[in-house]
């Protein structure tokens, strides 16, 4: 019998292995709530509300929705997460989800707590990963006026390299520590300029492995064509190619924007292009897989069990390294659970930081990508599934 006809994402005593009775039954209450369209909408405009007037809702808020989304409020708090997902043989990356407040003094603390994150997992079998975005870095207009080519002053060409040292300093201390690194896609006006950087720091620390990953946004009609091209420049460039394969997270702002400034819309017009595209993107990636090490980032089940079809097509054990699956702390884990148990590289995207910080970072989350609302159905249906299975169990 193959690997995967003994995996099932169905399969809930896998996915929920780890929670009790109790924590079962709140994440019940949780997705129940989270199954209406109108309450998240709702609930998500009342507590930003009450973040703007800075009333005590962290009570509220930290034993609920953060608490299940949310490693902790800082790296030693996120242990707890930490080993949870690693005695069932799933990774952390954790994500500093702080936003800065956008100048130097802020940039400066971002790198710097990415640095601890970096030391954190060159100790911890745990953490597979690093990840951040270099609009915490650098000043997100910036990055689009260079995107523009508009000319810079003296000022903001100092600013720029400021920041470009600072993702230099955070790749040299991954390569230094033997840790890989995400590099998050963003909106597509400052997103050349992020991929400029990534292929620098992919070409000077590269050289042995895949250590820095870029990530495509394959809702995005054109990223096919650019992981083909930059394949064939790492190819050109004697480096290996990181790539970490999402859907996307931009979705509305891109087209909105788009439609507002009269230019045609970067994404595609149908969700079943971008699975499409996505699919495609994890074949090629499989297809060359001897200079390209890649992360499927997605929720979506039919990509997961594509990508072991190829896997095994290819004769690439589960457990290589250069191909890992990865989901959002809280949610799919019937996939993350499940691939795990089958002896596939897995990890949790795990968000950290202040509550009140890291909030409106899962609220646009939210917005931005439907993520938590397009999985709630599903989710609360498995939840379901466990609990009844639970009780014919105890009978």
């Amino acid at each position: 019998m193959n690997l995967i006809s003994k995996v099932s994402f169905d399969d809930t005593a896998v996915a929920f292995s780890s929670k009790s009775d109790a924590e079962l039954y709140k994440m019940y209450l949780l997705f129940k709530a989270m199954n209406s369209n109108t309450f998240v909408k709702a609930g998500g405009a009342l507590l930003t509300t009450a973040l703007n007037l800075h009333l005590p809702v962290k009570f509220i808020v930290k034993p609920t929705i953060f608490n299940h989304f949310c490693g902790g409020e800082t790296i030693e708090e996120s242990e707890r997460a930490i080993q949870e997902l690693g005695k069932y043989n799933i990774g952390t990356i954790l994500d500093y989800s702080v936003e800065g407040e956008g100048d130097e003094k802020s940039f400066d603390a971002t790198r710097d707590e990415l640095l601890h994150t970096i030391e954190k997992a060159h100790r911890n079998k745990h953490i597979p990963f690093s990840v951040f975005k270099i609009t915490g870095l650098i000043d997100i207009n910036l990055l689009e006026k260079v995107q523009k080519q508009q000319e810079l002053s003296a000022n903001e060409r100092a600013a720029f390299e400021r920041g470009r040292d600072r993702v230099n300093a955070i790749c040299r201390h991954c390569y230094e520590r033997d840790v890989r690194v995400f590099i998050d896609a963003e909106e597509s006006w400052i997103q050349d300029t992020i991929d400029n950087l990534t292929y620098e720091m992919m070409e000077r620390y590269n050289r042995e492995k895949a250590n820095i990953y870029n990530t495509y946004q394959m809702y995005r009609h054109d990223r096919l064509e650019v992981l083909r091209r930059d394949h064939e420049n790492a190819l050109k460039g004697g480096y290996f190619l990181g790539a970490k394969l999402v859907r996307g997270a931009y979705m509305e702002k891109e087209r909105k924007r788009a439609e507002l400034e009269g230019y045609p819309s970067p994404i595609n017009p149908t969700k079943e292009a971008t699975d499409e595209l996505f699919d495609n993107g994890l074949r090629f990636c499989a297809d060359h897989i001897d200079r390209i090490a890649f992360c499927n980032g997605t929720h979506n089940e039919a990509s997961c069990y594509l990508l072991m079809e190829l896997m095994e097509e290819h004769s690439i054990a589960p457990n290589d390294p250069r191909v890992y699956f990865a989901q959002l702390y809280g949610m799919s884990d019937n996939l993350s659970y499940n691939l795990a148990k089958a002896g596939y590289n897995v990890a949790k995207y795990v968000p950290y930081g202040p509550v009140v910080e890291v909030m409106p970072y899962l609220l646009r989350r939210a917005n931005e990508n439907t993520a938590i609302a397009g999985q709630s159905s599903r989710e609360f249906s498995l939840i379901k599934s466990e609990i009844e299975r639970r009780k014919r169990a105890r009978k």
